[in-house]
């Protein structure tokens, strides 16, 4: 069974820049959070909350179906973010705003648990971590067609990224200073050289 590599953290932290640079650097298979691909992802983002259970469960179960597939090949595979970013950040982002219901909160967390019961736990978590107000700052700057999150509640997200890796305590994380420009990753990567190849192999 092959390893499993989760990427999490805030929006603007640079989670899908630095799971492509790792998938580079060390030769692994990126399952990326594609939003183009989503159904439900354009009305849900375009105001048509309506969408926003049909949303959340298709991520919960696109998020599975790449698990499932990396576990079933033979090279490592990198999430850039993965099941416990989208149920513990997102779902609870959109339930804490009311986006969705009670009951449907509660569908998405039974989904969530069925799949982490049935599915292994990554073998490794990189977090990735910056303070606020940079995050703020390159929320803001990087353009994207639709944003979901309101720029006021980036603050409240960090504390439901902390509470997914409390999820996931016993798996090995790595934690990554992204507070700094730094696109290519190449400084922070090759440190991590040693822990990647101990914990999930060459």
């Amino acid at each position: 069974m092959a390893k499993l590599i989760a990427v999490l953290g805030n929006v603007g932290a640079g989670k899908t820049t630095f799971a492509q640079r790792l998938c580079q650097f060390a030769s692994y298979t990126l399952a990326r959070e594609d939003h183009a691909d989503r159904a439900f992802h354009h009305a849900f983002a375009q105001g048509n909350y309506s969408a926003a259970l049909a949303n959340q469960m298709d991520y919960l179960l696109v998020r599975a179906e790449q698990e499932a597939a990396i576990r079933s090949g033979t090279s490592v595979g990198v999430l850039d973010g993965g099941l416990e970013q989208d149920f513990f950040v997102f779902t609870r982002y959109f339930a804490h705003s009311g986006l969705l219901t009670p009951p449907e909160y509660a569908l998405c967390q039974r989904l969530y648990h069925f799949v982490r019961g049935t599915l292994p736990q990554p073998d490794l978590l990189i977090y990735l971590h910056a303070p606020v107000e940079v995050l703020l700052e390159r929320y803001t700057r990087r353009q994207r067609t639709v944003e979901v999150i309101k720029h006021a509640d980036i603050a409240l997200l960090e504390r439901f990224v902390q509470d997914g890796l409390a999820a996931l305590a016993a798996v090995p994380t790595l934690q990554v200073d992204a507070s700094a420009d730094d696109p290519t990753f190449a400084a922070t990567l090759a440190t991590l050289q040693e822990p990647l190849q101990r914990i999930v192999g060459p």
